[in-house]
């Protein structure tokens, strides 16, 4: 079961998640057009410190290409994950992506509103390695950092008619992540605001070592 958090701000919180059992590391990455974004070079800083074995996964919200093309080159993560609305970035442009940067996987948000969101991720088969099923406000640029929940049952059927690897997001903490798992059956968990310190300025780690016994005592 894989157990992703966001975000982290510094070298050593992403060491003390990785010692909590967080196996994908992530962080916002991006130039300043989103709040709590930390540059490309800060967020490669902060991989070089991660413990071996750790996924380091640069998050952006960015729909300009080009943006993104900055951040997995002076970044350098593992995975580069796409979380711009559907509607402003697609799968054409998340494929010439993936083919001039073959090293790294991608991970691509699929906004969980209604039905309409089994034909976004089935359209990012055999372009996305992972698919973040996420709670959206429609109209919002960016997939989810909303802290509640979607409906489980249409991300259920994503996961069972689309063979990538699903994450499932959106208003997880320790106390709802083991009712998820059995609800969806995703390859991972994600967890944002309710793994947050309750002014935001870092990640609460008992919550965060929580939901990692949590999860994996659930696979």
């Amino acid at each position: 079961m894989i157990v992703q958090i966001y975000e982290v701000q510094s070298a050593a919180e992403a060491a003390a998640l990785a010692a909590c059992g967080v196996g994908h590391v992530g962080v916002l990455v991006g130039f300043g057009a989103f709040p709590r974004e930390v540059a490309p070079v800060t967020a490669r800083g902060i991989f070089v410190a991660c413990p071996s074995g750790t996924t380091h996964v640069a998050l952006s919200l960015s729909a300009d290409p080009t943006e993104i093309e900055r951040i997995i080159v002076e970044a350098r993560p593992d995975i580069i994950h796409i979380g711009a609305a559907p509607e402003l970035i697609g799968p054409k442009a998340v494929a010439r992506l993936k083919a001039r940067h073959p090293g790294v996987r991608v991970m691509r948000s699929v906004p969980v509103v209604d039905d309409a969101a089994v034909a976004i991720a089935q359209a990012y088969q055999g372009i996305a390695d992972f698919l973040l099923l996420d709670s959206h406000e429609p109209g919002d640029r960016q997939i989810g950092a909303l802290g509640r929940t979607h409906d489980w049952t249409i991300s259920r059927r994503i996961v069972e008619t689309v063979p990538v690897p699903a994450i499932l997001a959106g208003g997880l903490g320790p106390e709802n992540v083991a009712a998820a798992i059995r609800a969806v059956r995703p390859a991972g968990v994600d967890s944002k605001t309710r793994t947050d310190l309750p002014d935001g300025s870092g990640k609460d780690l008992d919550k965060v070592r929580a939901f990692a016994a949590a999860a994996k005592s659930a696979r």
